[in-house]
């Protein structure tokens, strides 16, 4: 519910940065993310995942605190930083909080009901907060609508320490059955211990390098979001419709993941071919929605990306399942740092011909599904 999302990147262009210097920006912000993930998801693990969250939230607001104090590329480059550690501390934290959570409870069967309305629910604040934000720039210009969003990054650091953190109590990765009673007892491993225990389970163990593997090739495909606007443009949409054009989306998003959550509720998970056909019928209506290049090809945009919001859900709820270990959260940051691959891969393929090679992309990403779940461990 940040209202600096959608107006930061204009921010700099209106302080004078060129669009090298912007880039440059997302750059820094993007190395940060990569160098960070991995060793953030095991101090999650080894310490507390919601204080884990709490700081993320924290060193995101005062990113943003910076650079409503210190406009220039200097104090934008810091506040990307902090926002990059930020971010790397809450990446792969909070699915491992709700799975080890309701581990301890027995109640597993729910994370993909859990999962799908945090995703629904993010997606939906998407829209009042896009439309909030052009009036709190009437108000009180770019220092209203930045004081602001640090104030939401503190609520929610907040709220992430309202959260109870159950974690394994094991002392390594193959004796994490037991769970701690404390919420801020540590796993009982060290620091380098608990990330060598999370990077040998996410590299070393087939069933969930599989897995890691097809998440993180899935949720790089995010990267599309960064070109809705330019596809409404380039098929004839007019700039003014175009935001209100795009928020079909994010809806279609919501609806989708919500009725996953409704489905989930302790039935049976997808199987791996209809989530392959799923994602595979997504990428066939990308490609032709391409093809006719028309407005009305948004919707099939909507619709591909309705479904692979479910899909995104169920591989993440079947790598959650496939993790045994005590760092859930730095597994889960390893798939994450690999995702950043997949980003890159968008970004070219992108550069060279558009939404048909990224289509073909998905494409063999839907047919390499029931071979990345086929060694999966039942739960």
């Amino acid at each position: 519910m940040v209202p600096l999302y959608a107006l930061y990147a204009l921010m700099f262009a209106d302080n004078g940065m060129s669009d090298a210097q912007i880039s440059a920006l997302f750059l820094i912000w993007s190395l940060v993310g990569v160098i960070a993930e991995v060793p953030t998801g095991a101090i999650a693990d080894r310490f507390s995942r919601r204080i884990a969250l709490a700081m993320g939230g924290l060193l995101q607001g005062a990113g943003y605190a910076l650079w409503m104090v210190a406009p220039g590329f200097n104090g934008d480059a810091a506040g990307f930083v902090l926002w990059g550690l930020g971010g790397a501390l809450t990446s792969g934290s909070l699915e491992a909080l709700l799975y080890d959570g309701l581990k301890k409870a027995g109640a597993t069967q729910y994370y993909s009901r859990l999962l799908g309305r945090v995703t629904a629910a993010g997606l939906l604040a998407q829209i009042p907060v896009g439309l909030a934000a052009s009036l709190l720039f009437q108000l009180g210009g770019y220092p209203l609508v930045g004081w602001l969003s640090v104030g939401c990054c503190l609520a929610a650091a907040g709220l992430a320490m309202l959260l109870r953190d159950d974690r394994p109590a094991g002392r390594d990765a193959g004796t994490a059955d037991e769970m701690t009673d404390d919420p801020d007892e540590d796993s009982g491993l060290g620091y380098f211990a608990t990330l060598r225990a999370g990077i040998i389970e996410a590299v070393g163990t087939p069933a969930v390098r599989s897995l890691v593997l097809i998440v993180a090739a899935i949720t790089g495909l995010d990267a599309l979001e960064e070109y809705f606007t330019l596809i409404a443009l380039d098929w004839g949409v007019p700039v003014g419709w175009i935001p209100l054009a795009e928020l079909a989306i994010p809806l279609a998003g919501a609806a989708a993941t919500w009725w996953v959550a409704h489905r989930s509720s302790g039935s049976k998970p997808f199987a791996a071919g209809t989530l392959a056909g799923a994602l595979g019928a997504g990428a066939l209506l990308l490609g032709l929605s391409e093809w006719l290049g028309q407005p009305a090809g948004l919707a099939g945009v909507a619709v591909f990306y309705a479904l692979y919001r479910v899909v995104l859900v169920a591989v993440n709820t079947r790598l959650q399942d496939g993790i045994t270990g005590p760092a859930r959260a730095t597994v889960n940051s390893v798939a994450s740092l690999l995702s950043e691959l997949s980003a890159i891969a968008i970004y070219g393929l992108w550069a060279l011909r558009g939404l048909s090679l990224i289509a073909g992309l998905i494409l063999l990403l839907a047919v390499s599904i029931p071979l990345a779940l086929r060694r999966q461990p039942s739960p």
